[in-house]
């Protein structure tokens, strides 16, 4: 269950991958380098991206394009919902390509009764498959759904993880097989978590395969403890509240690093912060206040090292800006061509 490395004899395993982003490219990437079949890869219909809205290829479609892996991007699994037909196509060729297993990672689309129930049947040649497996981006049951790492930085959360998942009908409710945990750094943002989960998380379900081609995966129920759910990132939550405590807003900087990305308004203009700390100290925050009581959101500071802000109970200092349609700069760079005084007040 915690992941040790045990020496197996591995059986090459067919594989349906279903993933989007690049948290799930990478798991992809490690199933094809570690020799499994993958015949077909299920990823979200190319998006409108970038100044001219050209549609794009997710991350998982392009390395299956890249590697000659037949992809298929269904609107919707559902058989009787609003594209039957992309799902019957989505399952007939599902059924084609015969697989043991199917993985999914950051897909985007719920996978409904049939597909769960397809891949526990018996394959072609009467062999079991294994069924659906997930990685998940936390320590099961804390922060299920859609954004568990950026949920968890927000929290305050000192540790994370990753689970593989054995899916059913809940929302990431099935029975653990894999958990490993990673500790969440003070300086950690949701972009440097990403990377090291999805690294976490495609060697573990390598590893998985290997363990149920072995019969030695020993499923778990999740405790009914400590339940969470990480709802979905909206960009209306970017907008900084100062009368937050400076740690809440130095948290939210970081977890929605890099999307949303945190803002704030000065002088009428939005302006993105990237990076963000709490004064070290009470006799630092004092130094800045004089201990006066002063509005939330008032710059009390302006140094290259930082711009102090008054939040509810203490200083945040924001070390790493961007105006609209420039670059994420250090604050002693951004100040070169904006002017920020003490006094000015940040909504």
């Amino acid at each position: 269950m915690s992941g040790e490395v045990i020496d197996l004899p591995v059986r090459v395993m067919r594989v349906v991958f279903a993933g989007t982003p690049e948290f799930a490219r990478v798991a992809l990437e490690r199933l094809h380098a570690s020799g499994h079949t993958i015949p077909l890869v299920l990823t979200q219909p190319d998006r409108p991206a970038g100044r001219g809205l050209k549609l794009h290829p997710s991350a998982v479609k392009q390395f299956a394009l890249d590697h000659a892996i037949p992809v298929a991007q269904p609107r919707s699994l559902r058989l009787d919902g609003k594209y039957p037909q992309d799902a019957e196509t989505a399952r007939r060729a599902m059924a084609e390509a015969d697989a043991d297993v199917m993985v999914v990672a950051a897909y985007g689309l719920i996978l409904p009764q049939w597909v769960l129930d397809d891949m526990v049947s018996p394959r072609m040649n009467g062999q079991l498959r294994v069924g659906c497996l997930n990685i998940h981006g936390s320590l099961l049951p804390r922060w299920r759904g859609a954004a568990p790492i950026h949920r968890a930085i927000e929290a305050g959360d000192t540790e994370t993880g990753v689970t593989i998942m054995q899916m059913d009908a809940g929302l990431d409710t099935g029975d653990m097989l894999l958990v490993q945990s990673v500790a969440i750094g003070a300086q950690d943002t949701t972009g440097s978590l990403h990377d090291q989960l999805a690294n976490r998380g495609a060697d573990m379900v390598v590893q998985a395969l290997d363990w149920a081609a072995a019969g030695h995966l020993q499923p778990q129920p999740q405790p009914a403890a400590g339940v969470t759910y990480a709802h979905k990132i909206d960009k209306h939550e970017a907008a900084i509240d100062w009368r937050q405590s400076a740690q809440v807003i130095a948290r939210r900087v970081r977890a929605f690093n890099p999307f949303p990305g945190a803002s704030t308004v000065l002088n009428g203009e939005t302006i993105k912060v990237w990076s963000a700390h709490v004064a070290s100290s009470d006799a630092a925050c004092a130094a800045f206040t004089g201990n006066m009581p002063v509005d939330s959101g008032t710059i009390m500071a302006v140094a290259p090292e930082g711009i102090a802000v008054a939040a509810m109970d203490s200083i945040a200092i924001l070390t790493e800006l961007q105006r609209p349609g420039g670059k994420k700069l250090p604050v002693a760079d951004f100040l070169r061509g904006f002017d920020v005084q003490p006094g000015m007040r940040l909504g």
